[in-house]
């Protein structure tokens, strides 16, 4: 129950898929992986979805998550915004190429 007030998903716990928007699925996953607790998360684009207002709300909570499992995260975004608020480290991958990993604080000075 944890996981789905902390996505804004209470409401819609009793709803089948296709009663639910993109967002709400979005978030729907990123629940099922929370609950299993896993040492690895792969989130692609987890956020796209999601209106300004709430995209900001979840960024907060998936920052927050990040820091309450003692997870690795893999957060793969073209929003450089999120990158920077979630990240510990940043691979800038262009062209199909990987880059140096770096932490935030290298990017940006």
């Amino acid at each position: 129950m944890l996981a789905a007030e902390t996505l804004r998903l209470t409401d819609r716990l009793h709803h089948k898929p296709g009663q639910l928007s993109g967002g709400q699925r979005q978030r729907v996953a990123i629940g099922r992986s929370i609950v299993r607790h896993p040492k690895i998360f792969l989130f692609d684009e987890p956020l796209s979805n999601l209106d300004a207002a709430l995209r900001g709300e979840m960024r907060v909570e998936l920052a927050k998550l990040h820091k309450s499992l003692d997870a690795t995260m893999i957060y793969v975004t073209h929003d450089q915004v999120e990158a920077m608020t979630l990240a510990d480290r940043i691979v800038v991958i262009s062209e199909g190429k990987g880059g140096t990993v770096r932490n935030t604080n290298g990017i940006i000075s």
